[in-house]
């Protein structure tokens, strides 16, 4: 469907690297997507906090998806999706997505293991497509957290930065262009921003980026970074995410004694977990 590629898509190191996250803990981003003449055709809304229960302390990170106004009255659409991870490196362990609309139902799910160098895909809908895939070099990421994670590039114009971005059961090796600088009006405001592009170039292009689709975010070029807007160009129109609030909500202490974790997957070196409720 149109609005949940363009929702989604608005989702190399060593093992001894670390990566430093985008987000942190409380950081809340909420976007007003649009589409064509649909100006407030949906939200996005990415929250990240911090979970120290043990084995392995993390960052989960919970992206949500949503029709919005008229067009939601002929096109419900509804997704959560969440990445956890790995606060001593900023790998990412594990993440799972679930959809619905009209005429399409998705639950998936994917664990890391680098040791291994694999990905175990489980598809609670499609249970043929259940796989493990062989990992390329990098460190991959979920496509929103990507593309959010560019905030802690110091890319300058004409510079570029590989990716490694997952979608579903495939991994795309993207190389990020910096365009340029450009105002960016949004309801916080005005901002100089700096524009950037992936594109698919290691590889054969497939996907979207086969079917000749671009996709662009704008990072404010003040202390705080903010991914302020996302662009996905189609040939028959685009889809637009304005970011209209930011929030960090500080974190509430509680007395109370914590609450055992529940690890539903074990790997080697990379211990990758459901998600703890």
């Amino acid at each position: 469907m149109l609005f949940r590629a363009a929702a989604v898509l608005l989702l190399s190191a060593s093992l001894l690297e670390a990566t430093p996250l985008a987000l942190s803990h409380g950081e809340v981003l909420t976007y007003r997507v649009g589409w064509g003449l649909f100006i407030n055709a949906g939200e996005i809304t990415i929250a990240a906090r911090q979970d120290d229960a043990p084995p392995t302390p993390q960052l989960r990170v919970t992206t949500t998806t949503a029709t919005r106004g008229f067009l939601r009255g002929f096109f419900p659409f509804d997704a959560t999706g969440e990445s956890w991870f790995r606060l001593s490196d900023g790998r990412i362990l594990g993440s799972s997505e679930q959809s619905l609309s009209k005429k399409k139902q998705t639950r998936q799910s994917l664990a890391f293991d680098y040791v291994r160098g694999k990905a175990t895909y489980v598809n609670a809908v499609r249970p043929e497509k259940n796989a493990e895939l062989d990992l390329p070099a990098g460190d991959p990421m979920d496509l929103i957290t990507s593309l959010v994670q560019t905030r802690t590039w110091d890319l300058k114009p004409g510079e570029k930065q590989d990716a490694l971005v997952v979608f579903d059961d495939d991994f795309y090796e993207l190389t990020i262009y910096a365009d340029g600088y450009e105002e960016v009006r949004t309801p916080l405001g005005k901002f100089r921003a700096l524009r950037l592009t992936p594109r698919m170039e290691k590889t054969e292009p497939k996907g979207m980026f086969k079917r000749g689709s671009e996709v662009h975010v704008w990072i404010s070029q003040d202390g705080r970074r903010l991914p302020v807007k996302f662009q996905v160009d189609f040939k028959f129109g685009a889809g637009v995410a304005t970011l209209v609030d930011h929030q960090i909500i500080p974190a509430i202490e509680s007395t109370a004694p914590a609450a055992p974790a529940v690890s539903a997957t074990s790997t080697a070196g990379a211990t990758a977990t459901e998600p703890r409720s």
